[in-house]
């Protein structure tokens, strides 16, 4: 059974869900758990709503899968040699200029590229993977390019509680009202089938940080994905975000974050909760109540970086999933 023969003294398979910069530093962190061999099998299963950027403008003009996300945790898988380093630098790179690759990413334009000679999303980010030397496997949530919808409150001046519809991932993200509830179009994408295999086998899911409506719900929405999460004997560990993200969780603390996931997806059975320290004494009792109505453990760990954005510092964030992943956390760490 999978999930049944879960153990500290073996090396442990773990399947990390998100998108952008949340989920690039969730596999930097994961990654160096690969080097010490605490993880054996990492795999990143990524959104694939983006509707901006670069990504967003070869979404449009040639109908696949915005591939920036994607880019992203290839790039974080990267080893720490010269090999990896100097192919992590080429994916990330943008190009400059006034024509029309002005913003474009490298990345971006190689997993296309190899997307359009092979025909198939998951052999061509195998091949990347492969190029780079990646310490794990990258896969979309779904076979087909999303929209990220949302009932937003508070938008319309006539009528503050007046829900209004807003489309797009950027929109989304970007929105100045209060978010309700995020849904997909199309309602029933296909899922990809090599994301649903590695959650079945899975000992550990991580869910988030990162964009909460638009990077993280999302895969709750995905119905064979969601069902997936939901069936696996994994342990799920949901990484909340370190401050609110002005637009989509605007006045959201730590256990805002946690009770809205919940609210989208109350069936999924969340084993550990991970928060950072920084937080007063009112958000940290009102965490402990979410997390305990949740059913899951609460961990409280210093994973901040100290460069003064609310950014997850790998190395810290990489201590805290060891700890979490070998059994040596048994109850709630107030980080004294």
């Amino acid at each position: 059974m999978p999930g049944s023969h879960r153990s500290a003294d073996r090396a442990q398979s773990v399947v990390a869900l998100g998108g952008g910069h949340g989920l690039h530093a969730s596999l930097r962190a994961l990654r160096q758990l690969v080097d010490e061999v605490v993880v054996d099998d990492l795999t990143a299963v990524v959104t694939v709503a983006d509707n901006g950027g670069s990504s967003g403008r070869l979404r449009g003009e040639f109908g696949v899968l915005p591939p920036g996300d994607l880019r992203m945790a290839l790039a974080a898988l990267c080893g720490e040699d010269q090999w990896g380093q100097t192919w992590e630098r080429v994916l990330q790179h943008r190009f400059a200029g006034d024509g029309e690759m002005h913003g474009h990413a490298v990345g971006n334009l190689l997993i296309v590229a190899l997307w359009e000679q092979l025909g198939d999303h998951v052999q061509a980010l195998d091949l990347v993977g492969r190029l780079l030397g990646s310490a794990g496997r990258v896969l979309p949530m779904a076979l087909t390019p999303l929209d990220i919808t949302a009932q937003v409150r508070g938008l319309d001046p006539a009528d503050e509680d007046a829900l209004t519809l807003v489309r797009g991932q950027v929109e989304v993200a970007t929105t100045g009202g209060v978010i309700t509830r995020v849904d997909l179009e199309p309602a029933s994408p296909v899922a990809c089938p090599e994301a649903l295999t590695a959650l079945a086998a899975a000992d550990w899911v991580v869910l988030g940080p990162g964009s909460w409506f638009s990077s993280v719900i999302p895969h709750l929405l995905v119905p064979d994905l969601r069902r997936a999460l939901i069936e696996t004997d994994a342990r799920t560990v949901v990484v909340l975000n370190l401050d609110e993200q002005p637009g989509e969780t605007g006045g959201f603390g730590p256990a805002d974050h946690l009770a809205v996931l919940v609210e989208h997806a109350p069936e999924l059975a969340v084993h550990t909760v991970l928060a950072d320290t920084r937080m007063d004494p009112d958000e940290l009792a009102h965490l402990r109540e979410v997390t305990a109505a949740a059913g899951a453990r609460l961990v409280v760990a210093d994973v901040a970086s100290d460069d003064g954005t609310p950014r997850h510092d790998p190395a810290r964030l990489a201590a805290a999933y060891e700890s979490i992943l070998l059994g040596a956390v048994d109850a709630e760490q107030d980080g004294r």
